[in-house]
């Protein structure tokens, strides 16, 4: 993806900052809260801010870039994977980690259910990772 067309197409500035932020989201696995993408950036980035961070964050969710995740913590997690999908999360280590499901049946079964028109599914699920499993060990 070419972020700076995207943000561009969007009427948002390309700064070096914002590309900084996407670079530290783009295929990242973990997850990422704004913290923890902060962190990563500031030995580069020494005068950006955790303010810049979230601003950037809240641009690409606005725009689509990436997904917004509420995984029962204090701070929102971020997906650059933006096709539905589930997640889990670790409720020892809180890893948070994509599980791919079939959304299409469960918003039909919903519906079904209710009568509702689903518009958009959210699901997570919580448990114990398996790194943490053998240190219970």
């Amino acid at each position: 993806m070419d972020i700076a067309e995207v943000l561009r197409k969007n009427g948002y500035k390309v700064t070096p900052q914002r590309l900084a932020v996407f670079g530290t989201i783009d295929h990242n696995p973990n997850h990422p809260n704004a913290e923890d993408i902060y962190k990563t950036l500031q030995p580069r980035y020494p005068s950006m801010s955790l303010a810049t961070v979230y601003k950037t964050m809240e641009i690409f969710a606005k725009i689509g870039v990436v997904q917004v995740l509420q995984c029962e913590e204090d701070a929102h997690r971020y997906d650059f994977n933006t096709h539905p999908h589930a997640h889990i999360r670790c409720v020892r280590c809180n890893r948070v980690v994509d599980v791919d499901m079939d959304r299409d049946v469960l918003s039909k079964l919903a519906a079904e259910q209710t009568g509702f028109k689903v518009n958009t599914v959210s699901i997570s699920f919580t448990g114990v990772c398996t790194e943490c499993q053998k240190k219970e060990q």
